[in-house]
């Protein structure tokens, strides 16, 4: 494949040649195009790296359902955990039918990548990662899937949950998960002696929700640093939400943003709807990475999302109160380059070498790309269309 006349992020135009699902060449588009059949003229469309979802629950969507009304007592994350318990108890649908419904989606909308965090209890087993591994090989080739083993109802809470996480990272889970510490299990030092414990033996990395805010979740926050440096593990470690970083003074969130880049404690933000979002711009000016994800799609927890990452850093820049073109390049920056180096993606991003992975919108700058959303043209994987029009083709 050629692909001509493309607009790139940094205002240059370019025929991009693809040989081998990788970028051969990035060619002046003022060059004379050759006699060939393979030609893609994108005629100035903006042409981007692949969407990056560093937080998604593949397991746990229900589109393709009838509607399900979120049945949660109240707003407390303890209320929609056993909300959800009781809507998967009901399920008829496999967990593998409705993720695929949602991996279809989100190609669709140019995500390639993605983190998925799989529920793993006593109540469920390994079913819901036997599921999304059903998942990860249908679309091989297509979508890389990262699975996190995630305790979604605690770990000491939830007696045997601590063996079956172990296990789950033994039959292909990537990463060990946590959750709330001290909201959800109650115990600092319990739960992170599990999932630390775990990460450390099976040499694997570590993401963790942290919905505790205030003080508290400060504690934690520093409590998980301070594991990370001990076990060797910085630069593989992330934190879910982290609301505690966004309900805090300034000077209290600069010093935890110091403490977590030395560690290498990654941060991702879904730019929440109503909760506290973290600093992001004074996190990643102390050297903190920040990332963002989805979080939940059309399930038990919430009825909104798309899984949409372009529309998804629009959220975050509105909740983030960016206004200017660089502060939106940075929000694109968290679904793209950035998350794509916390979740260790390789050969990524439009440069010679790396693989021929590209969405194409009609949009002048990436600034109003992100202001806009606009439908994507085209979805291309390995120099492969995969998605036209916010249609999945492949």
């Amino acid at each position: 494949m050629l692909i001509a006349n493309a607009l790139l992020a940094d205002g240059t135009k370019r025929h991009i040649d693809v040989a081998g699902g990788r970028i051969a060449a990035l060619l002046p588009a003022s060059a004379s195009l050759p006699a060939r059949d393979d030609i893609l003229d994108v005629a100035g469309g903006l042409l981007l790296p692949p969407l990056v979802d560093g937080h998604i629950h593949l397991d746990k969507t229900l589109l393709g359902l009838p509607w399900i009304p979120n049945q949660a007592a109240g707003n407390r994350v303890a209320d929609r955990i056993e909300a959800e318990r009781k809507v998967r108890a009901a399920r008829t649908v496999p967990e593998a039918e409705t993720g695929s419904n949602l991996v279809r989606q989100v190609v669709a909308s140019g995500t390639l990548h993605m983190r998925s965090h799989v529920d793993i209890d006593n109540q469920l087993g390994l079913r819901n990662l036997h599921e999304v591994l059903k998942i990860r090989e249908r679309f091989q080739g297509l979508v890389t899937i990262e699975i996190v083993a995630f305790p979604q109802s605690g770990i000491l809470r939830s007696p045997g949950t601590a063996e079956l996480l172990d296990a789950a990272v033994a039959e292909g889970a990537d990463l060990v998960g946590g959750l709330d510490p001290v909201g959800i299990d109650g115990d600092l030092d319990g739960h992170l002696d599990a999932v630390f414990g775990i990460a450390e033996q099976r040499g694997v990395g570590v993401d963790i929700h942290l919905h505790d805010g205030g003080d508290g979740g400060i504690a934690q926050l520093l409590a998980i640093a301070e594991r990370t440096i001990a076990t060797g593990l910085a630069g593989r470690v992330a934190v879910s939400h982290a609301f505690a970083l966004g309900s805090v003074d300034a000077e209290k969130a600069a010093r935890t943003a110091g403490v977590l880049a030395k560690a290498g404690v990654a941060i991702m933000s879904h730019g929440p709807g109503g909760a506290p979002i973290p600093p992001l711009a004074l996190l990643h000016q102390h050297g903190v990475k920040v990332f963002g994800g989805s979080d939940n799609i059309r399930d038990a927890w919430s009825p909104f999302g798309n899984g949409d990452m372009l529309e998804r850093a629009m959220m975050i820049g509105y909740r983030a109160n960016f206004r200017h073109d660089h502060e939106l390049q940075f929000a694109f920056e968290m679904v793209t380059d950035a998350a794509a180096r916390v979740l260790g993606i390789e050969a990524y991003g439009i440069a010679v070498g790396a693989a021929a992975d590209f969405v194409i919108v009609d949009a002048g700058s990436v600034a109003e790309a992100v202001a806009t959303r606009p439908r994507r043209k085209l979805v291309i994987k390995s120099g492969r269309v995969v998605a036209k029009d916010g249609v999945f083709v492949a």
